[in-house]
């Protein structure tokens, strides 16, 4: 009976780990959230390391949790008004770099969600690069979390 607690407790982390990695590509530290039970929209972000000395590209992404899954940035109009828009040609992971998908700036997009984000629900979804191909991973949803509050020192 304690190896099948002990079988159960060590799944059940490997599906909560916010942390996978297959061949050259790794995410970490993703999430996904929307506003609210009703919404019928909603985003997911993380972290994408590229461990392969060539650069790579997200081409696209998909998740049968709603009926489209985009590639979304924010972008300032020439009026100084904040658009969010869809990216068409992909997002760069440069070699050997960590890309961040975030609030405010890129991320993917869950436009006409199929049922409800709840809390602690797990959102299948495929990440599609250029050079790496296929990338399945498994996002918690996390309506409670924060933005981490993080500085920046950069060094020329």
């Amino acid at each position: 009976m304690k190896i099948n607690s002990f079988v159960t407790v060590l799944l059940f982390f490997f599906v909560l780990s916010t942390s996978l990695s297959a061949g050259p590509i790794a995410v970490f530290d993703s999430y996904a959230r929307s506003t609210g039970p009703l919404a019928k929209a909603g985003a997911a972000y993380m972290k994408i390391v590229n461990h392969s000395k060539q650069d790579d590209r997200l081409l696209s992404v998909y998740s049968d949790i709603a009926k489209k899954t985009e590639l979304h940035t924010h972008m300032k109009s020439d009026n100084g008004i904040m658009k969010m828009m869809r990216i068409d040609d992909g997002i760069k992971i440069g070699s050997r770099k960590e890309h961040a998908l975030v609030r405010g700036g890129e991320h993917i997009m869950f436009m006409g969600l199929k049922e409800p984000f709840e809390h602690g629900k797990i959102i299948p979804i495929t990440l599609f690069f250029e050079k790496a191909g296929e990338f399945s991973i498994e996002v918690v949803v996390d309506q409670k979390r924060k933005e981490k509050k993080h500085s920046h020192s950069h060094t020329h």
